[in-house]
């Protein structure tokens, strides 16, 4: 029987795995079948989708909340603060999912450098036996990456960075110890630095529109722009605008700032390299995700405490 002292509040589509395992343990509710009763006891929530917002307001519904669980190593979707201050545990899914996310980087980087899209709808509609060869495209060879936010999944695309032979540079809130690659102190002077921006920072109000009209002048018309953390980092008209009027050479784009709508101007464009936000959507790295997200809630429960906890927890630095 499931534990009762600890009811769960579930929310989002999908992921049985999740909700199947802790409904092994716990009763586990959903937002359409809260009574208020049940309100003032849930003790966790279990947050499965990055667009359903958890504010202080939704939190102040449940004065027994201890731990917010989130599916996903970003959570601009959680007021992490508000969580805080309240005494609110909230946790993630880091490093699970950092080489998915770092090889979906590189598909796209590729795949925009080298106009793989174009030109498989050059060969599939017939072009090549009626035209010709491909037209030659831009090239990897010799280029610098430049990489804002050198986190786990910022690490990861380092290292495949490395890998083929690019040379990197990163900026962030200040050099890290112990990393040999060149810091730049401000994201303006490192687009000054690079041809490829590859852009792995946390969404929210901190970082909105960090990527705007100057940064991408600054990276130039044989820039490449690639996005792999949250749209609301990149100022989309800007965008459209440099890939429209060839101020850059490219992008890659795995977020958007209005997800799941993109605009018709970015879906129009041959420069651009477009997906659907499948960094980590693997079989495998999804699983590893949901896994975290129930060991965490089962850790809390048990008394051992978070197993990754946001940097803005209690008790975190």
């Amino acid at each position: 029987m499931p534990r009762a002292d600890f009811p769960v509040l579930y929310l989002g589509d999908g992921m049985p795995r999740i909700r199947n395992a802790v409904a092994e343990r716990f009763p586990v509710r959903s937002l359409d079948d809260l009574p208020p009763e049940i309100a003032a006891t849930i003790r966790c929530v279990v947050v499965t989708w990055h667009t359903i917002r958890i504010d202080d307001a939704f939190m102040a519904r449940f004065p027994k909340l201890e731990l917010v669980a989130s599916f996903g190593v970003g959570y601009d979707h959680i007021d992490a603060r508000a969580a805080k201050a309240r005494g609110v545990v909230v946790t993630h899914t880091p490093g699970v999912l950092s080489d998915e996310v770092a090889d979906t980087a590189f598909g796209l980087l590729i795949s925009a450098v080298r106009e793989m899209g174009p030109a498989e709808r050059y060969l599939r509609q017939g072009q090549w036996a009626a035209r010709g060869p491909y037209p030659l495209t831009a090239s990897l060879r010799g280029r610098t990456m430049g990489i804002l936010g050198l986190g786990r999944i910022g690490k990861a695309i380092a290292k495949r960075a490395d890998a083929f032979g690019l040379k990197v540079v990163y900026t962030g809130r200040k050099a890290q110890p112990g990393v040999s690659y060149p810091f730049h102190p401000t994201l303006l002077e490192m687009a000054n630095a690079c041809d490829i921006l590859m852009i792995a920072a946390p969404g929210g109000l901190d970082t909105r529109h960090m990527v705007g009209a100057e940064v991408l002048a600054a990276l130039g018309p044989n820039g490449i722009l690639i996005n792999i953390s949250r749209g609301s980092l990149v100022d989309e008209t800007a965008l459209i605008a440099a890939l429209t009027e060839k101020r850059i050479l490219a992008a890659g784009l795995d977020v958007f700032e209005n997800e799941p709508h993109v605009p018709e101007a970015l879906r129009k464009l041959d420069n651009v390299v477009l997906l659907p936000h499948v960094g980590s959507a693997s079989h495998a790295t999804r699983d590893a995700m949901a896994d975290l997200v129930v060991a965490n809630v089962f850790s809390w429960a048990d008394g051992k405490g978070p197993i990754s906890p946001v940097p803005e927890t209690p008790g975190e630095a």
